[in-house]
C-alpha cells in the first residue's frame, strides 16, 4: 500500500486515457500486494480495544501511539475534523507531523447506531484478499461533532488500522434546523398586523428589509444543494440564474437526455426521490424535481437574473454585486447585494470547448453547426440527411443515437479512445450493494464511499473495472470490430477514476454501443480535423466525410474559464485551478478554498453535490460564526 509521491502528467506527453487536468496529479495506484491479515476475532471488543487506544494517542502530547495502531501503509483522510480543508495523510509519521501543530480532535466512539455502521468483518480490497473490521464512528472535535469509518486489519493478536476517515457533520451550537429543532411554524397570540406564512415566505425571497450573505449562481444541482443546506443553518442566501425557470439547465439540453446515474445514487439532501421514481431520470422530469425542491424548502432564488457589476472590498470583506433582474415580461428591476460570500455553481465545468480554431468552420452551409450544449434534438424525419458528431463521450453517443432514430445517417469521429461500461454492469457490480434499492441509507452510501482515500480507490476500481469488463465481453469485442478504440481509463482504473481526474472520457452504456456494432452509427477513428468544408469535415490523412449538420461534443474548459468571464482577471488569476487530484488524493478547489476570500466553486453530478454541499456550508457557517478565519489551515 506504499505510495510513491505522485508526479505530474504534462497532459501532451502521455496517452488520452492517462491525461488529467492541468497541473492535477495522477494518483498513484495504492500497493496492497504486501499487507498480510487474518479475518479478526471478537470483533465488538477488539474493536472497542482499538478505540479507546487512539483516543488515549491523539489526546497525548507527542501522539507517537499512533505508530502502533497504523500500518505504515495507511491512510488517515479527513474531511473538516482535523482542520478547516480536506487531507489525506499516508503513513503515521505524515500523520503526528501534522497532529503536533494541533489537534482539534477530541474524541472518537464506535458508532452502533444500526446493523451497517456497527463493526463487522468484510475485506478492503478488489480481490477480497484483506479482511478486516469495518466500523462507523462518531467523532468530537474542538467545535464540531461527525462521523467517521475505521477500517482495522489484524497481525499479530493485533489491531492495526488500514485506513481511518474523520469528518465533521455539524457545528456545535449551530446544529442543523431539523427534526428536533424544526421551526414551530407560527407565533401563537394577538399580535396586530402580523403577515402569515405567504407574505412572510415572499419578503423573504425578495430580500425587501435584508441581504442575501450568501450569493449563488447558477440554480442547478449545484447551486440547489449548497442552498438547501445554508437554509438549514440559517445563513440568508440567494440563488440566481440567467434563465428564466428553475430546472431550464436541464430543460434546455439535448432533447433525448436521460441522467446515466440511478436514482439510488441521486438523492437530494433532505429530500430523496420517492419510491416510484424510475432508476434513471429523464431531463425534463430531473427540472420539474428541481422546481418541487426549491419550493419545498423553500429556497430563494431569482430567475432571469444576471450580474451586471461584481467587486469585492478586502477592507469590508464583502462584495458589491450589481444584478438585473427580469420579473416578467418587459419589468425589470437592478439590485445592489453586498453578499459576503458568492459560489459559483454554473456547471462543473467552465465555457464550452469550441474547436473555433479549425479551418473553415465558418463557412459551413449545411443545416447545423453547434457545441453540444446548444443542440436541442435531432429533427424529424431526418431520412437523406447527413449528421457528424465530434466526440464520443456521453452526451456524443446520446446525440448519435437521437440521430439515429430521427433517419439521419449519422458518424461519429472518435480522435484518441473512450472507457465504455454497461449501464447493467454499474448498476450491478459498480454500485451494488452501497447505491441500490437495498443499500443503506444514501448518507451513510456517501461516508463509506469518500472515507476510501483515492489511491486505495484506485486500486479497488482496477478489481471493479476487471469485473465490468468481464461482464461487458461480448459488448466491448463488438466495438473494437467495429473500429472503436476503447481504454480502460487511468491505470485501468476505470469510469470513476477518469472522471475524477480528467471530468470525462468515458460512456456509461444506454444502447449506442450496439448501434455502432450493427453499423448503424458509423465510426471515424484516430484522425484530427483539419478544416471544415462548405458541406462536411476534411480530415488530416485527406479523407472527407459530408453532412447537413455537425455537432461538436469536445466538452468544457476549466471552470476558471466562466470565472473570468464574470468576475473579470483579477479575481481568475487569484483562484486556483479546479478538478484533479492533488497530491494527497483529494480534488482540487471545488468545494474547498480557492484562494480568493468569499468566493468558492462548486459542481459535479448529484451525488457530489449532495455530499459537499454539506462540507461548504459548515464552512461558510464557521466563517460567519467567527468559528474560524479564512487563513486558518
Amino acid at each position: 500500500m506504499a505510495t510513491a509521491a505522485a508526479q505530474p502528467m504534462p497532459a501532451q506527453a502521455v496517452a488520452s486515457y492517462q491525461r488529467v487536468e492541468p497541473g492535477s496529479v495522477n494518483i498513484t495506484v495504492a500497493d496492497l500486494s504486501q499487507i498480510k491479515a487474518v479475518k479478526p476475532e471478537k470483533v465488538d471488543q477488539a474493536t472497542e480495544q482499538w478505540v479507546s487506544s487512539f483516543n488515549k494517542a491523539i489526546q497525548s502530547s507527542d501522539f507517537n501511539g499512533l505508530s502502533d495502531l497504523f500500518l505504515p501503509e495507511a491512510h488517515w483522510r479527513d474531511h473538516l475534523c482535523l482542520s478547516w480543508d480536506c487531507h489525506t495523510f499516508n503513513g503515521p509519521e505524515k500523520m503526528k507531523e501534522f497532529l503536533k501543530k494541533e489537534c482539534r480532535l477530541k474524541s472518537v466512539a464506535v458508532d452502533k447506531s444500526s446493523e451497517f455502521r456497527s463493526p463487522t468483518v468484510t475485506v478492503f480490497d478488489g480481490q477480497g484478499k484483506i479482511p478486516g473490521i469495518q466500523t462507523f464512528l462518531t467523532t468530537e472535535s474542538d467545535v464540531g461533532r461527525g462521523l467517521g469509518v475505521a477500517r482495522l486489519v489484524q497481525q499479530d493478536s493485533k489491531l492495526k488500522a488500514f485506513s481511518l476517515f474523520t469528518s465533521m457533520r455539524e457545528l456545535k451550537g449551530h446544529e442543523e434546523k431539523v427534526f428536533g429543532r424544526r421551526p414551530e411554524g407560527v407565533a401563537h397570540g394577538g399580535q396586530p398586523g402580523r403577515k402569515n406564512w405567504q407574505e412572510r415566505r415572499i419578503a423573504d425571497e425578495n430580500f425587501e428589509d435584508s441581504e442575501p450573505t450568501v450569493l449563488i449562481l447558477g440554480a442547478g444541482q449545484g447551486g440547489l444543494t449548497p442552498a438547501a443546506r445554508l437554509k438549514m443553518l440559517d445563513v440568508p442566501t440567494l440563488i440566481i440564474d440567467r434563465n428564466p425557470r428553475i430546472g431550464d439547465n436541464w430543460r434546455n439540453r439535448y432533447h433525448q437526455l436521460v441522467l446515466h446515474d440511478p436514482v439510488w445514487y441521486d438523492h437530494l439532501p433532505y429530500v430523496n426521490f420517492p419510491p416510484h421514481w424510475p432508476i434513471f431520470t429523464p431531463k425534463d422530469k430531473l427540472a420539474e424535481f428541481f422546481e418541487t425542491y426549491a419550493k419545498l424548502l423553500e429556497l430563494n432564488v431569482w430567475t432571469s437574473t444576471t450580474i451586471k457589476e461584481s467587486k469585492w472590498d478586502p477592507s469590508k470583506k464583502r462584495w458589491t454585486v450589481v444584478v438585473e433582474r427580469t420579473k416578467e415580461p418587459g419589468v425589470s428591476e437592478t439590485r445592489i447585494l453586498h453578499p459576503k460570500h458568492i459560489i459559483q455553481a454554473t456547471g462543473h465545468s467552465g465555457e464550452k470547448s469550441f474547436p473555433s480554431h479549425i479551418p473553415g468552420i465558418k463557412g459551413f452551409k449545411g443545416d447545423r453547426l453547434c457545441h453540444s450544449s446548444e443542440f436541442s434534438g435531432a429533427k424529424m424525419n431526418g431520412s437523406g440527411k447527413r449528421a457528424i458528431v465530434v466526440g464520443c463521450c456521453n452526451s456524443g453517443h446520446d446525440i448519435a443515437q437521437d440521430y439515429y432514430e430521427k433517419g439521419y445517417d449519422v458518424t461519429m469521429v472518435q480522435r484518441s479512445s473512450t472507457c465504455v461500461i454497461s449501464s447493467e454492469s454499474i448498476l450491478k457490480i459498480g454500485l451494488a450493494g452501497l447505491y441500490d434499492e437495498t443499500g443503506p441509507p444514501v448518507e451513510d452510501a456517501d461516508v463509506t464511499f469518500w472515507s476510501i482515500p483515492s489511491s486505495v480507490l484506485k486500486s479497488i476500481q482496477i478489481d471493479v473495472t476487471a469485473l465490468q469488463n468481464k461482464n461487458d465481453a461480448k459488448l466491448l469485442e463488438g466495438l473494437e470490430k467495429a473500429g472503436f478504440k476503447l481504454d480502460q481509463g487511468p491505470d485501468r482504473a476505470g469510469l470513476f477514476m477518469k472522471y475524477f481526474q480528467r471530468g470525462g472520457g468515458y460512456y456509461i452504456d444506454v444502447g449506442a454501443s450496439q448501434l455502432i456494432i450493427d453499423g448503424k452509427i458509423k465510426i471515424k477513428q484516430g484522425q484530427e480535423i483539419a478544416e471544415v468544408q462548405s458541406n462536411g469535415l476534411k480530415f488530416a490523412d485527406g479523407s472527407e466525410l459530408p453532412a447537413d449538420e455537425i455537432i461538436f461534443a469536445t466538452g468544457y474548459k476549466n471552470m476558471r474559464t466562466q470565472a473570468r468571464n464574470i468576475f473579470g482577471d483579477e479575481l481568475a488569476d487569484q483562484v486556483k485551478d479546479v478538478w484533479g487530484f492533488d497530491e494527497e488524493g483529494e480534488v482540487r478547489t471545488m468545494w474547498r478554498k480557492t484562494g480568493h476570500p468569499g468566493f468558492w466553486f462548486f459542481g459535479g453530478n448529484l451525488a457530489l453535490c449532495r455530499y459537499w454541499s454539506r462540507m461548504i456550508a459548515l464552512q461558510i457557517k464557521a466563517l460567519e460564526e467567527g468559528i474560524c478565519e479564512y487563513s486558518d489551515r
